[in-house]
């Protein structure tokens, strides 16, 4: 399993020098599965880059989407292969409280962009699963989701394969003031053991309250979640737009210290564009 990021910023997409080093482009991994198969962890801006990279296979695509706010699909009219010739492209929904699996297609409808989804030459599958349905499979991994708290919900994914385990929980507010979907105790056991652990650390103490309810975790919560899953990694995910890379690495040194503290093996590091991990 390799696993890139391609977009990494939350809410918004942040071009500047200030934001280089870890990229301003919004959410997007790739994971290329041993098989060769593509999986693709939400659409954002990123998603463009990553089409450039695509666009030279004729393999099917399967896209896994946490959820339908903006910043997780924007990418998606501007990814290439949608335009190829009877390319494949699988699209999961996430688990959103209001039941609305095409938006990603939407977003191409009317005065909002000049190309209409009518006009793609891919073979685009939407594929909904039954609410009930927790695990399914892609290629060689096995691919299980969790319904994550933020607003209008939405799904976290862990996809293993061959003893390698990734867990993708973003836009998730581990304590929110509103009704939680999961508690923190199950996505500990949803990311027990994990290789890696990407997770929204949009936020630090310092933001709230002003922003307690808006569907993003602290970064110490982050830790705390992967240190109780027993994670090797954590890749800190969702960077908040007004965070610069040298706010960032302050986060960054602050969370190690925590972990240093707790007398922790986890690793912790902030997510960048470009950043290419195995695991085997």
């Amino acid at each position: 399993m390799r696993l890139t990021f391609y977009g990494v910023r939350g809410s918004i997409p942040t071009p500047g020098a200030a934001y280089v080093r870890y990229g301003g482009n919004t959410a997007c991994v790739h994971i290329e599965l041993e098989d060769g198969t593509d999986i693709i962890l939400d659409s954002g801006t990123g998603i463009r880059l990553l089409g450039d990279h695509l666009v030279k296979k004729t393999t099917p695509i399967h896209l896994l989407l946490s959820h339908n706010h903006w910043d997780h699909i924007q990418g998606f009219p501007f990814f290439a292969p949608i335009y190829q010739e009877s390319r494949e492209i699988n699209i999961y929904p996430g688990q959103t409280s209001l039941n609305e699996p095409d938006q990603i297609l939407k977003q191409m409808e009317g005065s909002l962009f000049p190309v209409p989804k009518s006009a793609l030459k891919s073979n685009i599958n939407l594929i909904k699963l039954p609410a009930t349905q927790e695990t399914f499979t892609v290629g060689s991994a096995t691919i299980t989701r969790l319904v994550m708290n933020h607003p209008g919900s939405g799904s976290a994914y862990c996809i293993e394969e061959n003893g390698a385990k990734v867990a993708y929980i973003t836009d998730n507010e581990l304590y929110p003031p509103y009704k939680k979907e999961t508690d923190f105790i199950d996505f500990a056991k949803f990311a027990h053991g994990a290789d890696l652990l990407i997770h929204d650390a949009q936020y630090m103490l310092s933001d709230m309250p002003a922003k307690n309810g808006w569907g993003h975790s602290i970064a110490e919560e982050a830790v705390k979640l992967a240190m109780a899953s027993h994670a090797k990694q954590l890749a800190l995910y969702s960077h908040d737009p007004e965070r610069t890379d040298n706010d960032i690495d302050d986060v960054v040194k602050h969370c190690i210290d925590y972990v240093t503290v707790a007398e922790s093996t986890l690793q912790v590091f902030a997510s960048s564009e470009g950043q290419t991990l195995g695991f085997n």
